[in-house]
C-alpha cells in the first residue's frame, strides 16, 4: 500500500482506475475501506483515490495534539501535488463531507464537483460540542471496542445490523481498529471547525450533489435540505433503507446516483 510524507505527515492511500481523478474521503471512526463497495463500480470510469486520514486507518497519527480540523482538508491537497493531480471530483461522507468543503475553501479553482454524503455544514450547538469534547476524553481512556458495540446501531440502520451481518461486521471493524488517539484528536478538531454554512457554501458555484440516509440519525434529512437551499448548483437524493451509511447499506443504489451526477457534471 503506498505512502506519502505529506504536510509533515504519513498519508496512507489506494488508487484504483483511470481517468479523471475522484478523491473520498472517509468519516469518522472510519478508514478507506468504507468506500470497498463503491472502487469497482467507481474506479471504471475515474481514477479513485481512498486515503486514510492522519490517525486513522495506515495513516501516522499525529504527534501534535492540537491539530487542527483545517489541517485533514490540507493533507489531502498536499497529497493530490504528491500525485500530480491538478484537478478532480471530492465526494466525503460525515465528517468527510466537512473535508471537503475545507478542501474548497482552500483551493476552490482545483475542484470540479463535490458530493457529499450524510454530512452537515453549520456549526455544532454548544451541547454537541461538549459531547464530542467528552467523547475524545472516553475513547482515550477507554478505547474503541465498547463505543463500536454501541453506536453501531446509528451508524446503520438498526434491523440492518442483524440483516446484514457482513457490512455491520466491517463497520464494528474499522471502528475497532481505529486509534483511540486518532479518533480523540479527529474529535478535537473538528469541535473547533469554522461555521462552512455560512461561510463557505455561499461560494460554491460549481455542481453539488448531497445524499442522504432517510433513516440517518446523526444527519437527519433536514440537514441535507439545509445543504440543498444554501447551495447554487445542488442536486439532492435521500436513500430510502438507509441510515447514515448509504453507501454501504445500499451501494447499488448509492453508486448509481455519485454515479449518474459525476456524468453530468
Amino acid at each position: 500500500m503506498p505512502k506519502a510524507k505529506v504536510n509533515s505527515i504519513e498519508i496512507n492511500f489506494e488508487i484504483n482506475g483511470s481517468g479523471v481523478p475522484l478523491l473520498l474521503i472517509h468519516g469518522h471512526p472510519f478508514n478507506r475501506t468504507i468506500w470497498d463497495l463503491q472502487i469497482e463500480d467507481f474506479s471504471k470510469h475515474f481514477q479513485v483515490i481512498t486515503p486514510d486520514l492522519r490517525g486513522f486507518g495506515f495513516s501516522e497519527v499525529p504527534l501534535n495534539r492540537n491539530t487542527s480540523f483545517e489541517d485533514y482538508a490540507t493533507d489531502m491537497l498536499c497529497l493530490m501535488d504528491f500525485l500530480g493531480i491538478k484537478k478532480l471530483h471530492l465526494s466525503g461522507l460525515s465528517m468527510g463531507g466537512q473535508i471537503i468543503m475545507e478542501i474548497y475553501r482552500q483551493a476552490p479553482e482545483r475542484i470540479i464537483s463535490m458530493v457529499f454524503a450524510d454530512t452537515f455544514a453549520g456549526l455544532d450547538s454548544t451541547e454537541g460540542k461538549q459531547s464530542r469534547l467528552k467523547m475524545a476524553n472516553r475513547l482515550e481512556n477507554e478505547g474503541m471496542d465498547a463505543y463500536a458495540e454501541e453506536v453501531i446501531y446509528k451508524m446503520i440502520m438498526p434491523k440492518h445490523v442483524i440483516s446484514k451481518p457482513v457490512i455491520a461486521g466491517h463497520i464494528i471493524k474499522m471502528m475497532k481498529e481505529t486509534s483511540a488517539i486518532g479518533a480523540a484528536i479527529a474529535l478535537r478538531a473538528r469541535s473547533e471547525r469554522i461555521d462552512y454554512l455560512n461561510i463557505v457554501l455561499p461560494t460554491i458555484i460549481i455542481p453539488t450533489l448531497v445524499i442522504v440516509g432517510l433513516d440517518d440519525e446523526f444527519t437527519p434529512v433536514s440537514k441535507a435540505e439545509e445543504l440543498r437551499k444554501n447551495l447554487k448548483n445542488c442536486k439532492l437524493e435521500i436513500i430510502e433503507e438507509a441510515g447514515h451509511l448509504p453507501n454501504m447499506e445500499q451501494a447499488k443504489i448509492f453508486n448509481k446516483v455519485v454515479l449518474e451526477f459525476l456524468a453530468s457534471a
